[in-house]
């Protein structure tokens, strides 16, 4: 939301905004902007009929005072992606949808456009080298948008991904996720199903072969589309760096990971039918190092390197274990995940998490009784996170103190070098692990 807005900002609007509570770095990108509202809360005495138009965030809820005098008022209320739509419904529309992949896809097709100045608008999740902000809107003839399948606001429910109305899809994979959204494996499916069905007779969607519930999904609800699937390239790791086997011979990636190298495909893809050769994509793609949070390095010493990930979905968890047992070989894997969502906070869940961590030589489960209490969650028990793991020799802590001695003391045990993986949609109650790996 403070990335439209700034971009909006960028373009000549005149731009406020409310929200309740304003951390970094949105607070200081907008400060800097002279964007940032004096006081944090609700004033509906800011809602005149002089608006042109309210963009409505997610997690504003139905009873908050500005959205109860919008409406009273008449002013137009759009959901972030309604708006978004309004103002490229003229572009040429990529929208990069799935359960997970969505985020490093958009970055690999932004990597290989901006290498090849290439005209275009954006919308990501996450900060990306090469960028200064994570919303682009301009004249530009095409956009990118990271397609989420998260409700769009209180008022409009439906999916993000459905307002797009996509010329170019990628579906990436579908393994369940947002419970408090949708109860069910199937109700969640049946987003995928619907979006696919309403994009326009004859668009082009890339799908993971590899996937075999998107599989089924493209058979039952794509037959109108020119759906194509994209399948794991050919590659090899040299000494922990993973090199594609190309019919233009070796490429040499700064990425890794088998789930990293699918992203790929799915990204060369776009870029191909956007009109760039597959010759260039291979050699614009190689020094892409990520985007902010996705297998991204820490630090590296002599005996350790740690890495950091967004993980928090169990395939999204299992994807990245497996990336960096197959890059780091050799090396003991200490892994550490926090139960951060609703999801995975939730005791009904947890079943979806077996085995997501048997990769690692070392496993810990940390989460905090405070997120649960922001969530309005029950009292979580170690051992049920435990038993619902199927690790025989998991360790679950729910105390960052004891987290933090935990892992020195694995570090300081360790019988060889270790790649410490850190994964988390959040940030382990504030614990600075290069402090930690230094003691």
């Amino acid at each position: 939301m403070h990335q439209l807005a700034l971009a909006l900002y960028r373009q000549g609007y005149k731009v406020t905004g409310s929200d309740d509570e304003i951390n970094d770095p949105a607070k200081t990108n907008l400060a800097n902007a002279g964007l940032l509202p004096e006081k944090e809360g609700w004033f509906p005495g800011r809602i005149t009929p002089g608006l042109d138009a309210i963009v409505l965030g997610m997690h504003a809820k139905a009873d908050n005072p500005e959205l109860l005098e919008a409406q009273k008022l008449g002013i137009p209320i759009y959901s972030f992606p309604e708006y978004v739509y309004k103002v490229s419904k003229d572009k040429n529309r990529v929208v990069i949808a799935g359960s997970h992949g969505k985020t490093t896809i958009t970055s690999m097709v932004m990597h290989i456009l901006l290498h090849n100045w290439v005209k275009f608008d954006y919308l990501v999740g996450a900060k990306v080298t090469g960028f200064d902000q994570s919303v682009q809107l301009s004249d530009a003839p095409t956009i990118v948008l990271e397609g989420d399948e998260y409700p769009a606001s209180v008022v409009e429910k439906r999916p993000k991904i459905f307002f797009y109305h996509p010329h170019i899809s990628v579906l990436s994979g579908i393994a369940w996720d947002h419970i408090n959204v949708f109860p069910t494996y199937e109700n969640y499916l049946s987003q995928f199903e619907h979006y696919l069905q309403n994009m326009e007779a004859g668009a082009k969607l890339f799908y993971n072969n590899e996937d075999e519930e998107v599989r089924k999904v493209v058979a039952s609800s794509a037959t109108h589309l020119a759906a194509v699937p994209y399948n794991m390239p050919a590659f090899h790791y040299d000494d922990g760096e993973a090199v594609l086997d190309t019919e233009f011979g070796p490429i040499k990636m700064a990425v890794f990971g088998r789930h990293n190298l699918l992203n790929l495909q799915a990204a060369i893809a776009v870029c191909m039918e956007l009109g760039i050769d597959k010759h260039v994509c291979y050699q614009s793609i190689t020094n892409f190092t990520g985007a902010a949070k996705r297998l991204e390095k820490l630090f590296e010493t002599d005996k350790i390197v740690a890495y950091r990930d967004f993980a928090h979905a169990p395939s999204k968890l299992k994807a990245t274990l497996d990336a960096v047992r197959e890059a780091y070989p050799d090396r003991q894997l200490i892994a550490c995940f926090e139960l951060h969502t609703y999801s995975s906070l939730s005791a009904e869940f947890l079943s979806e998490y077996a085995h997501s961590m048997d990769a690692a030589d070392d496993a810990v489960v940390y989460f905090s009784h405070h997120a649960l209490e922001l969530k309005r969650l029950p009292k979580l028990e170690t051992e049920t996170v435990r038993q619902h793991f199927g690790k025989e020799d998991l360790i679950v802590i729910d105390e960052k103190t004891q987290l933090q001695e935990k892992v020195k003391e694995l570090l300081r045990i360790a019988k060889k070098p270790v790649c410490l993986l850190l994964m988390s949609s959040g940030t382990f109650d504030g614990i600075d692990w290069n402090n930690v790996s230094s003691q």
